[in-house]
C-alpha cells in the first residue's frame, strides 16, 4: 500500500505553461524546492532572483509588490502583515539605541504607542511634533535624531500638513523620513514626489513610503496587509532585512485578494471621494456640527497645503470628521453613533460599507503642543460605496438622538 500514497505525493504530472489568464496564479509555499545543492547556495533572495523559502517570496508575493511599488511611485516593495508592522518593521530597521525619532502629534495613534513602548523600553528617545508648525519640527531635530515621520492628513482630525515643507527641513539636516501613505492610497498625490499640484518635484518627498494595504488597495474590509516601499537600494536592503529577521510573513490569499482588487482601486477611490464629498457639505450646514474637518474644504485646517499638494481638483479620499456643538454630551453624540443603522460602528476605513466612530481627541494629543483646541465631541466617517442619498437619510434619522 505504499506505493500508491508515494506516488500520489512524488507524482511525475507537470501541467502545461503558458496559461494566461486576468489574475496571476497563487503559489503557496513555505518549502521551496531546489534542483541541486549548488542552486540551494546560489539562490539570491534579496534580490528576487530567485525563491528559497515561503517567507523570502512566492511569484505571487513578488507580483504585488512590483504593483504596489509602481503604485506608490517606488521602485522596491515590502509585504508585511499590517500596516502597523510596516511603521515598526521600519522603526526598528532605521534606529538603534541612542537614536531618537520625531512623530507627529496628529499621527496614527499606535506609531505613538510603538514609540513609547518598544522603542522606549530599546533605548529610543522620541518626540512629538506639532506638524502643522515647521518650525516646531525644526527646533526639535537634533544630533541623535534618524528618523522624522511624516502622515497627510492627521489621523482623525484630518489637518493638511505642509508635506513638502516638512520633507524639505528633514533633508537640509540630513534626517531620514517615513511617510504613511494610506490615506492617499496611491492616488491622490506621490509621497517620493511632493511640490505644487501638477508640479512634482522629483526626490523632494519621503525615504521610505509606508501603506495599509488594508484600506483601499483591499477594499473589501478582510483582508490584513501593510507594504514599505522605497526607492534607494541600500536603505531597501536595510529595511529587507528587518523584515527576515523578525519573520514577517503574508497570508498568500490575501494577497491574492489584494492583486484581484488593485484594478478597481482608482474607481473606488474616486466613488468614496466623491460620496464623501457630498456628505460633508450637507453635514456641515446642520445646525448640530460646530466644524467640518476635511482637507478638501475651505476652512478645515491645512486646507491650503491640501490644495497645493494636490492641485485644485484633486482627490481627497473618502475620511472626514466633525465636530459637533459643544452643547451636545458625550452621550448624546454616543446616542447619535448607536443610532446608525447604514454607518456601523468600527475601525478602519476603505470598505464598501461606511463606518463611524466617535473620539476622545484631548486623550489622543500632547496638551503642550496646542495643536487641538476644539471642545465639542468629535466624530470620524468612513464613507463607503452606499448611496449617498440614503447616507444622508440614515444620519439625519439619527441626529434626532442628539435631543
Amino acid at each position: 500500500m505504499s506505493k500508491p500514497i508515494t506516488d500520489l505525493i512524488h507524482h511525475p504530472y507537470v501541467p502545461p505553461g503558458s496559461f494566461g489568464a486576468p489574475q496571476p496564479g497563487v503559489y503557496k509555499a513555505s518549502t521551496v524546492f531546489f534542483a541541486n545543492v549548488a542552486a540551494m547556495r546560489a539562490r539570491d533572495w534579496k534580490h528576487k532572483q530567485g525563491y528559497t523559502y515561503g517567507l523570502h517570496g512566492t511569484p505571487t508575493t513578488f507580483t504585488l509588490e512590483e504593483r504596489i511599488a509602481t503604485l506608490e511611485g517606488g521602485t522596491h516593495c515590502i509585504l508585511v502583515p499590517s500596516g502597523l508592522a510596516a511603521i515598526a518593521n521600519v522603526s526598528m530597521a532605521l534606529l538603534k539605541t541612542g537614536d531618537e525619532v520625531l512623530i507627529p502629534d496628529n499621527a496614527y495613534g499606535p506609531n505613538k504607542a510603538f514609540a513609547d513602548g518598544e522603542l522606549k523600553n530599546w533605548g529610543i528617545t522620541y518626540q512629538f511634533y506639532d506638524a502643522m508648525n515647521p518650525a516646531d519640527l525644526q527646533a526639535r531635530i537634533g544630533p541623535q535624531t534618524k528618523l522624522v515621520w511624516l502622515e497627510a492628513p492627521g489621523s482623525v482630525t484630518m489637518e493638511f500638513v505642509p508635506l513638502a515643507h516638512l520633507a524639505h527641513i528633514c533633508r537640509e539636516r540630513g534626517v531620514l523620513t517615513a511617510l504613511d501613505n494610506t490615506w492617499a492610497g496611491g492616488i491622490a498625490f506621490n509621497g517620493f514626489d511632493l511640490g505644487h499640484g501638477e508640479r512634482r518635484v522629483a526626490g523632494s518627498g519621503a525615504d521610505v513610503v509606508v501603506h495599509a494595504l488594508t484600506k483601499y488597495p483591499s477594499g473589501g474590509g478582510d483582508v490584513l496587509m501593510g507594504a514599505i516601499v522605497t526607492r534607494d537600494e541600500e536603505l531597501h536592503q536595510r529595511l529587507k532585512l528587518t523584515h527576515m529577521r523578525v519573520g514577517w510573513g503574508v497570508g498568500l490569499n490575501d494577497v491574492e485578494a489584494i492583486l484581484r482588487s488593485l484594478p478597481s482601486l482608482p474607481l473606488r477611490y474616486r466613488a468614496h471621494d466623491a460620496a464623501a464629498r457630498e456628505l460633508a457639505a450637507w453635514l456641515q450646514h446642520r445646525p448640530e456640527i460646530a466644524q467640518l474637518l476635511h482637507p478638501a474644504f475651505e476652512g478645515s485646517p491645512g486646507h491650503e497645503h491640501w490644495r497645493a499638494l494636490c492641485g485644485d481638483d484633486g482627490l481627497a479620499a473618502g475620511l472626514f470628521s466633525v465636530v459637533f456643538q459643544e452643547r451636545y454630551s458625550t452621550a448624546q453624540v454616543d446616542a447619535f453613533c448607536d443610532a446608525l443603522k447604514l454607518f456601523k460602528l468600527g475601525y478602519s476605513w476603505g470598505g464598501p460599507v461606511s463606518l463611524v466612530v466617535p473620539y476622545d481627541v484631548p486623550s489622543m494629543r500632547s496638551a503642550r503642543l496646542g495643536c487641538w483646541t476644539h471642545k465639542g465631541i468629535l466624530v470620524r466617517f468612513s464613507v463607503g460605496l452606499e448611496a449617498v442619498e440614503d447616507l444622508r437619510a440614515d444620519v439625519e434619522q439619527a441626529l434626532g438622538a442628539l435631543a
